[in-house]
């Protein structure tokens, strides 16, 4: 069974940077999208970011100055790099996955990291 592991939260002061992965473990073939959503406290979750097997990303509108996501295929990991943190970015960070293909099975739903929190606060 695939299992998506983040790792890189933490408590970081405002304007601060930290860098978040997460890799996909069971025995995967391919993954067409990773990326990230966040979760703040009595909020929706949103997306931050997202990146293509291909390589195309899209971004938050209110991200995509500060945050940079990337992926390597061969290790199945994405990463995000955030930069100039702001306190409204402090939340929960899950890691996403669609489109993924292991050697005994394809999964037709999406598959959630368990979430790493990021806290910005002086």
């Amino acid at each position: 069974q695939v299992q998506l592991v983040e790792s890189g939260g933490g408590l970081v002061q405002p304007g601060g940077s930290l860098s978040l992965s997460c890799k996909a473990n069971g025995g995967i073939y391919s993954i067409h999208d990773m990326g990230w959503y966040r979760q703040a406290p009595g909020k929706e979750r949103e997306l931050v970011s997202s990146i293509s097997s291909g390589g195309v990303t899209d971004y938050a509108d209110s991200m995509k100055d500060r945050f940079t996501i990337s992926r390597n295929n061969a290790k199945n990991t994405v990463f995000l790099q955030m930069i100039d943190l702001k306190p409204e970015d402090t939340a929960v960070y899950y890691c996403h996955a669609r489109g993924v293909v292991t050697r005994t099975m394809v999964y037709d739903y999406e598959l959630w990291g368990q979430g790493t929190q990021v806290t910005v606060s002086s």
